[in-house]
């Protein structure tokens, strides 16, 4: 790293913790993530130069793959047939959503073909900017509308659950450090690393999270672990995920801050309504409680996801299960599409 690269690393390092610590003070909700988030949000609209934590914000996302994969026990399993006809609408809220989402894009925002069709696909942000990159698209635009659309959730997704649905964000996401067995921490920690380094060389999509999750999983299923990481790992991974979402903006400018955020924000509002309407039907149909459906649709990204389900006491097996099947189905799904439709270059 150059001496500018360490500046720029110690300054959102700075303006990040800054910020958790405001909102602790204040007693806001979810200090850790929302501080960091808004901190670096504001610097970065401000025109700091601000550096995204990279491989550091990989490996704390690593920590929820390990939290979701030690949720996984054999009662977990055996309600996995009880998700399914729930599930078998994700399909068709991935379908509702680009349907409306596509047109939008091209037609009302006036972006080309390519960076419109991946601008409306509800993936993982990494995945559908390289992908529409490869197509042809403008990443830059489709890197915006997407880390907007994971903000503005992220943001109010717990207004909604404490207005609307009147669930305290007050679930206990851990135990200490102390008080959890050294030997378990260390089955941890080596399931993070060794299953996100594994994923990445299987060319494992989001690995980073999929990875240790399935090798926490596994552990969890014979027995070996019994709990979550502890609390002090899931707060750092909340702190790195702020960290990236609000540093995700830096160097925009008015043209884009006119086009490609408020674009990203009005389709949250077309995403809303359309995962509030599938919430509704998993509902009223008795297959989910009215919180664990909401997060199972709300359209963020699976870490951001996860840390809601942890602090909301949601089903962490069902609002998992929906989120990674809208992501493998939109990343296998949407080239595939793409190139059925003759949109773009082939990725």
């Amino acid at each position: 790293m150059t001496k500018r690269d360490w500046r720029g690393t110690a300054r959102t390092f700075a303006f990040a913790g800054a910020g958790a610590g405001a909102f602790w003070i204040l007693g806001l909700p979810l200090p850790f993530l929302f501080g960091p988030m808004f901190a670096c949000l504001a610097a970065a609209l401000a025109g700091a130069d601000l550096r995204r934590p990279g491989p550091v914000s990989s490996g704390a996302r690593t920590i929820l793959g390990v939290a979701v994969g030690a949720s996984v026990t054999p009662d977990v399993l055996e309600r996995l047939p009880a998700f399914a006809a729930s599930v078998a609408f994700v399909p068709l809220y991935i379908a509702v959503i680009a349907a409306i989402g596509v047109p939008y894009f091209r037609r009302v925002r006036g972006f080309d073909r390519v960076t419109a069709w991946y601008a409306a696909m509800p993936g993982g942000l990494q995945d559908m900017v390289q992908f529409g990159r490869e197509a042809g698209g403008n990443a830059r635009a489709l890197s915006l509308v997407h880390a907007t659309r994971v903000l503005v959730v992220v943001t109010i997704a717990p207004i909604l659950m404490t207005r609307a649905f009147g669930q305290p964000l007050t679930n206990p996401i851990g135990v200490p450090a102390a008080d959890l067995p050294a030997a378990e921490i260390g089955l941890m920690a080596a399931a993070a690393v060794i299953g996100w380094k594994g994923g990445e060389r299987l060319g494992l999509f989001g690995a980073s999270i999929i990875g240790p999750l399935i090798l926490t999983a596994a552990l969890s299923l014979a027995g070996v672990i019994h709990s979550r990481p502890p609390a002090e790992a899931i707060i750092a991974a909340q702190f790195f995920i702020g960290i990236g979402i609000g540093a995700g903006y830096v160097g925009v400018t008015v043209e884009e801050l006119g086009k490609d955020v408020l674009s990203g924000v009005v389709f949250v509002g077309i995403l809303a309504a359309v995962a509030a309407a599938f919430t509704e039907i998993v509902h009223v149909l008795g297959l989910a409680e009215p919180v664990d459906g909401f997060l199972a649709f709300a359209p963020g990204g699976q870490a951001e996801m996860t840390v809601l389900a942890i602090v909301a006491g949601a089903d962490l097996g069902y609002v998992i299960v929906h989120h990674l099947t809208r992501i493998v189905l939109v990343i296998l799904g949407a080239p595939v599409a793409a190139r059925f439709f003759r949109i773009g270059r082939d990725p």
